[in-house]
């Protein structure tokens, strides 16, 4: 009844937490596009592949106390932090997910910033485009990012070398 839900607790569990609403969008489009089963829709924003359902289920997540959203100041910004809560542990046993491989994926992403997984969201949002076109399209609506050739290059690499970890049983 909840899988979708259940999904997205178990990636936040598995990833310990996450900071910041980007990055823990970022981290599911990217789980969602190399082969896990989360289901929420993605279309193309300001800062790449944006989900509003994923949005309203994490919403949903912490009002039904399965997570816990910590907002805090940072500099001129507000940033979240997302963690499990001990009545989201209890719906995860009830509720088992089965995702091997997918804690490796997360705790890689998650250590990545938020900058780069924009980058390798937007590679993968595009991936169905020859490299060049990618590459061109990254430049053009990425271009207050800044982004290099080698940095595209870089988040190629990092797409090959998380889909060899989601494969791993």
């Amino acid at each position: 009844m909840l899988t979708d839900h259940a999904n997205i607790i178990h990636a936040i569990a598995a990833s310990g937490e996450i900071i910041g609403r980007k990055k823990l969008q970022k981290m599911i489009y990217i789980a969602k596009k190399i082969k896990f089963p989360f289901q929420e829709r993605f279309q193309f924003h300001f800062y790449g592949p944006y989900s509003e359902e994923l949005t309203l289920r994490v919403e949903e997540l912490c009002n039904m106390g399965f997570l816990d959203e910590v907002k805090e100041k940072k500099g001129g910004y507000f940033q979240f932090r997302y963690t499990l809560t001990v009545s989201g542990e209890e719906f995860l046993r009830v509720n088992q997910v089965e995702m091997p491989c997918i804690k490796d994926c997360l705790l890689d992403m998650n250590s990545q910033n938020a900058r780069f997984l924009e980058l390798v969201s937007t590679v993968l949002y595009f991936e169905n485009l020859p490299k060049d076109e990618v590459q061109e399209k990254i430049f053009t609506l990425k271009s207050k990012q800044k982004y290099t050739v080698e940095e595209v290059e870089e988040a190629y690499r990092y797409i090959h070398a998380l889909k060899e970890k989601a494969n791993r049983l």
